[in-house]
């Protein structure tokens, strides 16, 4: 039985999967598919190419690479939350998609192959006697809000 990891999502070919850097390393490195330019004080969305599948109490949280936040890149949601049931999911089959923004007043060139965020998998904890949940359907930002 698979407990966590990554996969590439079906229309893209040849990527790197997510790596730790170090034995210790907490955070498994994503790779740029494609040479990217973060203009100052702008943003921009960028496509991973891949999923992740964990267990069913277990979240993959997403962070900028320490790297990048010290030059003013960020994520712009803080930290991206993937849910277990976001793998596979119909709409988008559960790419990864990170929206970076660039808090600095220096454009920032990034080039294919380069590590720019990382991803931490989790246990999360519920609550007693929690109402019955519907499953996911939807992609990206999809909770309770129908198929986007």
């Amino acid at each position: 039985m698979k407990k966590r990891g990554f996969e590439v999502v079906s229309t893209y070919n040849d990527i790197l999967l997510p790596k730790r850097g170090s034995k210790a390393s907490a955070g498994y490195d994503f790779y740029l598919l494609e040479d990217i330019t973060i203009k100052a004080k702008d943003e921009i969305k960028v496509k991973t190419g891949i999923k992740a599948y964990m267990l069913e109490d277990e979240v993959l949280e997403v962070y900028i690479r320490s790297s990048l936040g010290i030059n003013g890149i960020r994520i712009k949601n803080t930290v991206g939350i993937i849910d277990s049931d976001y793998y596979n999911n119909p709409k988008i089959e559960g790419e990864i998609i990170a929206f970076l923004e660039n808090s600095s007043k220096e454009d920032l060139v990034l080039k294919k192959g380069d590590r720019f965020i990382q991803g931490i998998f989790k246990k999360y904890l519920t609550i007693d006697n929690e109402d019955e949940l519907e499953a996911r359907v939807g992609g990206f930002g999809s909770t309770n809000k129908g198929d986007k």
